[in-house]
């Protein structure tokens, strides 16, 4: 399955009307439309500068992890409507002993598309391996510098060389596993222009899919500068080099054209919070859902969850507008 495909065919479907109504008629029809994201352990290696991380008063909430039975309990829940399976959401996964397990979870309930989201410096060629052969379908790599100063300037206590070591793992692993590898790039305006020099220090042959996304706010972090207003000139010259190097590779983009897009409604969005399901040892989608003894179709029959994606067909976009900028990018083939 390509997961971006769909996006982009959700995004050639303007009508949003037309989008709830696909959704009811897959719920009622118990049919896979959630992208659920687990988090299965609530910790990090790093400490980026951009990210929550970097509260000390917040991190100290973050505690617990599932125990591989109640990991059992989460699969028989929820991952039969499961569309799509993201590992690692907020969090840093790989610090999870069990990680293969998860993944052999999302195999054994056929989960039509398995990703992990990493920063990468704990995955050596023998764990990328072993998730591998257990079923996963996609690394989704966080990167907030191109170089070795400002990546380990942003991403603090991250080493370049692992970062590196791992991408060579993928360029050999190719030959042997058909799977994605998509590098998630976070810019602001003191690591956007390095973007010029990116295939100077990534090997194409590594990698599948790039986004390029700028900062958001996502708490109280280290670095906090987010206006990006003095990007808006030189970004889509920077970006259509990126985009014209990544075309001759094969390579898809995920970017917005210009930084003014990121202003406008986005349509695509507004479904967002009705395929969206986030799962971690503290929360599980929506309040009130007992997961290890209900399951999501009798969960969501007591909320009347189909009535609202219904309802949600004849809603107006007011309505709707709050989830009009959860996705900030255009995908290129």
């Amino acid at each position: 399955m390509n997961v971006y495909r769909l996006l982009q065919l959700n995004r050639r479907v303007k009508n949003y009307r037309i989008k709830f109504l696909g959704l009811y008629l897959l719920h009622k029809f118990n049919k896979r439309y959630l992208a659920v994201n687990l988090d299965p352990v609530l910790a990090c290696n790093l400490r980026c500068k951009m990210c929550y991380f970097t509260d000390a008063d917040y991190v100290k909430t973050l505690k617990g992890q599932f125990e591989p039975k109640e990991l059992k309990a989460v699969a028989d829940a929820i991952f039969g409507r499961a569309l799509k399976l993201q590992i690692g959401c907020g969090t840093e996964p790989t610090l999870y002993k069990n990680l293969p397990d998860l993944v052999s979870l999302g195999k054994k309930y056929n989960v039509p598309y398995i990703s992990l989201t990493t920063n990468a410096n704990l995955l050596t060629k023998e764990k990328i391996e072993e998730l591998l052969k257990a079923g996963l379908h996609e690394f989704t790599i966080s990167l907030h510098g191109v170089t070795k100063e400002t990546y380990e300037g942003f991403m603090k206590k991250a080493s370049y060389e692992k970062f590196h070591d791992a991408f060579k793992a993928f360029a050999e692993l190719k030959a042997m596993y058909d799977f994605k590898v998509r590098i998630n790039y976070t810019f602001n305006k003191d690591n956007f222009y390095e973007l010029r020099d990116f295939f100077e220090h990534f090997d194409p042959k590594s990698f599948d899919i790039l986004q390029i996304r700028p900062i958001q706010k996502i708490g109280n972090t280290e670095y906090n500068d987010f206006d990006i207003s003095a990007l808006e000139d030189d970004y889509p010259k920077v970006v259509k080099g990126i985009k014209d190097t990544c075309k001759a590779y094969g390579i898809t983009v995920l970017a917005p054209e210009e930084l003014s897009v990121l202003k406008g409604e986005n349509q695509a969005s507004f479904i967002f919070d009705y395929t969206f399901c986030y799962v971690s040892p503290k929360q599980f989608w929506k309040e009130g859902f007992n997961w290890r003894e209900t399951s999501f179709n009798e969960f969501s029959k007591e909320i009347g969850w189909s009535s609202t994606l219904l309802t949600n067909v004849f809603r107006s976009k007011k309505t709707l507008k709050s989830l009009s900028n959860k996705l900030n990018y255009e995908i290129e083939f």
